[in-house]
């Protein structure tokens, strides 16, 4: 297995990337996993000497000229960067080089461009992106769209109930994951008219295991194990979920809880419904974040989430 990993993306790139890779290497890499940094070569490998893992086996090196830098447009920087971090990274996932590809590099540039390389699967009306939601019972529900697509119509909603339980249910081992609706109140009449048809289409789907409508105030109360919302919606309750953890630091709390509500503690959010395995990760990703962002990338390709949707949808 090998993970690519775009050692230019992000804030505080490469020095907080290669430190996260150093960290997984030290830690003990899982026997048969690679992990290829795919950026200045020049650059990376100064990094690599600085966290004492210069000679350690389970590293490969990809030179990459370029940098997508976080405020340029996507489809016009990847392609006019075509020998970028992100660029090379998509060239070698196409072409069956490395198993996944992460970057906390320009979430536009990263969706742009799993839509354009390695594609949506056959069937996806439109890819989303997911994010990991801490439930209260000590497991975790998996919310689908929170940030790829703003504006859904009914059947893309429909089918992120569909994704989401297909990946809940081989990345989690959930047998039937539940599936539950965002919305502004739990009765079928509530909503938007998008919303309200979207609730018919996923009652009416006997391959979920469908629970009906939440609100904001069950995100994190074991209602379901995938929680259907568009992008807009999604992103903004998912982001109100992350500052949890900043907020009880900066009052100088702590629980247990809250500390999964910490970016850092998953590392990175999946793009489902492409022809691969694509993790997009914080701008602001730290060390710690970058080596968990590893691991969900670990278990996602053992899982082979994507296969197992394009048998569903065939």
């Amino acid at each position: 297995m090998k993970i690519a990993i775009d050692a230019m993306g992000g804030d505080f790139a490469p020095e907080a990337i290669v430190e996260g890779v150093a960290r997984t290497i030290k830690a003990g890499l899982p026997q048969g996993v690679t992990l290829v940094l795919i950026g200045q070569e020049l650059v990376i490998r100064g990094c690599l000497t600085k966290f004492d893992v210069a000679d350690a086996s389970g590293i490969e090196v990809v030179h990459a000229d370029d940098i997508i830098e976080m405020a340029e447009h996507p489809t016009k920087a990847l392609s006019q960067k075509p020998n970028s971090s992100i660029g090379v990274g998509f060239t070698h996932l196409k072409a069956g080089l490395v198993d996944a590809f992460c970057s906390a590099g320009n979430t536009g540039a990263m969706h742009v461009g799993a839509l354009f390389s390695v594609k949506a699967i056959p069937g996806v009306l439109r890819p989303g992106i997911a994010g990991f939601v801490p439930q209260l019972d000590g497991g975790t529900a998996i919310m689908l769209d929170i940030g790829a697509n703003a504006d859904c119509k009914p059947d893309m909603l429909a089918q992120f109930g569909e994704l989401g339980s297909i990946y809940a249910r081989h990345t989690f081992g959930i047998e039937s994951p539940r599936v539950a609706l965002l919305n502004i109140g739990e009765e079928e009449q509530k909503g938007s008219v998008a919303v309200q048809a979207a609730h018919q289409l996923l009652k009416e789907n006997k391959r979920i295991n469908f629970v009906g409508n939440i609100e904001g105030k069950d995100l994190f109360m074991d209602r379901a194990e995938v929680i259907v919302a568009d992008g807009f919606t999604g992103n903004a309750l998912f982001k109100l979920g992350e500052s949890f953890y900043e907020v009880n630091k900066l009052l100088g709390l702590h629980h247990p809880f809250i500390d999964r509500t910490n970016y850092e503690s998953i590392g990175g959010s999946p793009i489902i419904g492409v022809n691969g395995n694509v993790i997009i990760a914080h701008g602001i990703s730290s060390p710690a974040a970058i080596q968990n962002m590893i691991s969900l990338a670990i278990r996602q390709v053992n899982a082979n989430v994507p296969t197992h949707i394009e048998q569903a949808l065939a």
